[in-house]
């Protein structure tokens, strides 16, 4: 039974700051999405589900404490530098949130799942200010889903929350209510600790869930409050097919944010943005482009059809593509061109270079104004090590050129078409690196005829 006495929220002045606690339950197994990782750990706009709720809660919350199952030292270490406690075994959401009673503190405890990890910050603070409004002991997190059945309904009256009814128990006037629970609770910490003691596992499981909470402070006399928030933001990811609904939720929203930053996006339900894409204003994005995570892209560039950019740097008024791939530790200078069929990792290419066809430059350094020809490549890499080219500016790289690296070309050098260079070439030189040419008379048409009859006589 509740203990009796007035609720201590109820007796905490709200007008001296308070400090806040966030609960982050991430000890789900993937069981139902067929995986070997954690639930926290799967992948949501190239970042982890947990990811997106820490950055979130962070904005919002004094401090964060995650609770994780045992063996899970992936989650651990993505929630460092934040404390960990282990729920050493799985008895239910009301029991992975006691773990943490010792990180509780003396101020409003707010418990979130790892598996709701769209929750914006502003969601978040609604919910904290309604907890912190005088004579409300308990604040929730409720939806309107498009399709509620199978969602707990929220049984409300006069504006406060009566109790939590999950679907199987619900009467048919309970079904037809549309404000579902998300689940997400918040209250003050001495509250949260005594009704957290107080529930019980007397259920088919043999649980104890979190959502009897709600019942527990009905029974104290709290006033509960439900804070409603949009589908996308409270949906829960339990499978693979409600990641997918999760990714097209938040690819909207990456969207509409970059739209109304001044990004033109000519076909934006086919441009995929990671979570910590940077695109400055007056950037154009053709059809068909993804962006892995750590992508910068600054004002007046253009990313054309058909590319894929991750882990790198496009500077202002550079074009990229179509069919580009940029990958990671690479840079593309002010003015830069990079054409179709064209691949970069850990390159620098200078303001105003191009590298216009069907090229590979890997660990390479290129200066300005420097125009790389098509076919060429840097042979980078030797077995064991990856080895840099240096090209400096006005450079000119003829066609099919492959460069043997380590090695330097100099300023305003001249590579001809077709040469392999594996020595350094000095500045304002020119460099030939290929085999002399040898003519044979009649050899091409007799080794022809030679190919024709030896076809023909099978």
């Amino acid at each position: 039974m509740p203990e009796l006495g007035l609720p201590h929220a109820l007796m905490t002045s709200i007008s001296a700051p308070r400090p806040a606690t966030a609960v982050l339950l991430a000890a789900g197994l993937g069981t139902r999405m067929k995986s070997s990782r954690p639930k926290a750990m799967q992948s949501l706009g190239g970042r982890p589900m947990l990811a997106h709720l820490l950055a979130n809660a962070a904005e919002v919350f004094d401090r964060l404490v995650v609770v994780i199952g045992p063996d899970m030292e992936e989650v651990a270490e993505l929630a460092a530098p934040y404390p960990v406690v282990v729920q050493q075994e799985r008895l239910g959401t009301a029991h992975a949130a006691l773990q943490a009673e010792s990180w509780f503190g003396d101020g409003d405890v707010a418990v979130l799942y790892a598996d709701n990890p769209l929750i914006s910050a502003e969601t978040l603070n609604s919910l904290l200010e309604e907890r912190r409004k005088p004579d409300v002991g308990l604040a929730l997190l409720a939806m309107r889903p498009a399709e509620p059945a199978r969602y707990g309904r929220v049984v409300a009256q006069d504006g406060n929350v009566k109790r939590i009814v999950e679907w199987a128990d619900a009467t048919s006037e309970e079904r037809a209510i549309d404000l579902c629970n998300a689940g997400v609770l918040c209250a003050d910490a001495v509250d949260f600790r005594r009704w957290l003691h107080n529930v019980r596992n007397d259920n088919a499981k043999g649980e104890y869930y979190l959502t009897d909470v709600v019942d527990l402070a009905v029974a104290d006399n709290v006033q509960v409050r439900a804070v409603e928030a949009a589908e996308d933001e409270l949906r829960g990811v339990n499978s693979r097919a409600e990641l997918a609904q999760a990714e097209a939720a938040l690819q909207t929203r990456l969207r509409n944010k970059a739209m109304e930053n001044g990004v033109t996006l000519v076909a934006p339900e086919t441009v995929f943005l990671s979570a910590d894409t940077q695109i400055e204003a007056d950037v154009l994005i053709e059809p068909n482009v993804f962006f892995g995570p750590g992508v910068t892209v600054q004002s007046g560039a253009v990313i054309r059809a058909f590319s894929h950019l991750e882990g790198c740097e496009v500077q202002a008024n550079a074009i990229i593509g179509p069919y580009a791939r940029i990958r990671e530790g690479t840079t593309i200078g002010t003015s830069a061109r990079v054409g179709n069929f064209v691949e970069l990792k850990a390159t620098t290419l200078g303001e105003g270079s191009k590298a216009n066809h069907l090229t590979y430059l890997g660990n390479a350094e290129i200066g300005s104004r420097t125009n790389i020809g098509a076919g060429t490549i840097t042979c980078n890499y030797d077995g064991m090590f990856k080895h840099t080219s240096t090209i400096g500016d006005k450079a000119f790289i003829g066609s099919d050129s492959i460069l043997v690296a380590p090695v330097s070309i100099g300023d305003n050098a001249l590579v001809a078409a077709g040469s392999v260079i594996t020595q350094n070439v000095p500045d304002d030189a020119l460099a030939f690196g290929r085999a002399q040419q040898v003519n044979k008379a009649e050899m091409g048409r007799l080794f022809k005829e030679r190919l024709q009859a030896k076809k023909e006589n099978g």
